[in-house]
């Protein structure tokens, strides 16, 4: 099982629009199905951090289902709003062992 993780930074007082912006792909689909997932934000630590957490049963799920998500117009036009949020990001991706 891979946990892949999406982190994003917010820029100060983005977090609410970023967070209906994500209820907006949670509702179009625009997540890759994954075995689990959940949004989380920060309660302590580095600050207006939104992560998004998926698990998939393997690498080739993750790579095959996010193809399919960004080839799709309507996700792009949703991308492009979600940027004008985030400062910066990055991923983390792992590998559960037990």
């Amino acid at each position: 099982m891979y946990i892949v993780r999406d982190i994003m930074y917010l820029k100060f007082g983005h977090f609410r629009d970023a967070r209906l912006l994500m209820e907006d792909a949670m509702k179009a689909g625009f997540m890759p199905e994954a075995v689990n997932g959940r949004i989380l934000s920060d309660f302590t630590g580095d600050a207006y951090r939104m992560i998004l957490e998926q698990s998939f049963q393997s690498l080739g799920d993750y790579e095959q289902r996010l193809q399919q998500t960004m080839s799709e117009a309507k996700w792009k036009g949703w991308y492009e709003q979600l940027k004008q949020h985030v400062d910066h990001s990055y991923r983390e991706i792992l590998r559960e062992v037990m």
